[in-house]
């Protein structure tokens, strides 16, 4: 198989290599799997100039893209911009818009293609998500949903497959993208790779994503977050919070889901996990109070809710 991992100008440093370095130990250690041995994977670094420099300066040398109209797999790294406005500004920009076209053919021909963090971005901006399902950096996600409404995004997933379009979250989910490119040839050499490299199987993000820092993209939904940490012990209702907000319960539902895809009663529920988690983490507090600190009257809903977003028990928290 042969696999294009296309380099542009401002690559992301770590997403590269990461992508390089999985797929290239994968062929180191293909011998290894029992049983059949699978292909190895012909990997070529592919662009748009024929010198790239990444984010952080390093020359990249690159064969035309051209080249990767036969790959059986177009991979496009992350951008090294983390600043939402100067994201979208670049992916939209001329000096990216060969790339873009190279993304747009690719997907007219056919070609699977797989991208990570700011790169799903550039992915969108060519058109190729119209439609279909993604994940993206968690912390971009709302504004990600706002300029692509017609791709179907879910930061939760660490790694998604949309008809033969691969997207994963944000920057070191590079190797969790690699690894299930490795996958789709054999899952056995994954999971090798997996354990020489001593990576986590993690397929969410939700245990890493920080919800005042989403909640900070709306002023109204800022405050509403304002309002619920100052309540997180209290049953809370969201016409209570909206009449406080001095906006109808209607439009707080309507700014909370457009900012970040989930209702009020997501947000709270978000919230409430991030403080047992700190208290879980900190405190020698029994689960009983922990979860009466957070609003729930025993311990059932809570530990119901951290298996449910965390993948986790309360007892695992626990340093």
């Amino acid at each position: 198989m042969k696999i294009a991992v296309l380099a542009l100008d401002g690559v992301f440093d770590s997403g590269i290599s990461a992508v390089l370095d999985v797929l290239h130990t994968a062929n180191a250690l293909r011998g290894q799997v029992p049983g059949a041995v699978p292909p190895a994977f012909d990997i070529r670094t592919v662009g748009v100039r024929r010198d790239v420099r990444s984010g952080l300066g390093h020359r990249i040398r690159t064969e035309p893209a051209a080249t990767a109209e036969d790959a059986g797999l177009l991979v496009l790294p992350a951008l090294a911009e983390r600043r939402p406005d100067a994201l979208v500004e670049a992916v939209a920009s001329t000096g990216h818009r060969t790339a873009r076209t190279v993304l747009a053919q690719a997907r007219e021909r056919g070609t699977p293609l797989a991208s990570s963090c700011t790169g799903t971005f550039l992915l969108a901006e060519s058109g190729v998500l119209d439609g279909l399902r993604a994940t993206t950096s968690w912390w971009l996600a709302p504004v990600f949903r706002d300029r692509y409404r017609r791709v179907s995004v879910d930061e939760t997933r660490m790694v998604t497959t949309s008809d033969g379009v691969t997207t994963a979250g944000a920057a070191f989910s590079h190797i969790d993208l690699a690894l299930a490119i490795v996958g789709m040839r054999s899952q056995s050499l994954a999971d090798l790779v997996r354990h020489y490299l001593v990576v986590d199987d993690r397929a969410s993000q939700a245990a890493y994503t920080i919800p005042s820092a989403l909640a900070r993209q709306d002023p109204l939904v800022a405050a509403f977050e304002e309002w619920v940490r100052a309540r997180i012990a209290e049953p809370l209702s969201v016409a209570e919070a909206a009449r406080a907000l001095g906006v109808s319960e209607r439009t707080l539902q309507r700014t909370v889901a457009r900012t970040l895809g989930r209702t009020p009663i997501g947000l709270v529920q978000d919230l409430r996990v991030e403080q047992a988690e700190h208290l879980l983490r900190t405190t020698p507090l029994p689960l009983a109070a922990v979860a009466r600190r957070v609003g729930y009257e025993n311990a059932g809903p809570l530990r119901a809710l951290l298996r449910r977003r965390l993948g986790t028990s309360p007892r695992a928290i626990r340093p």
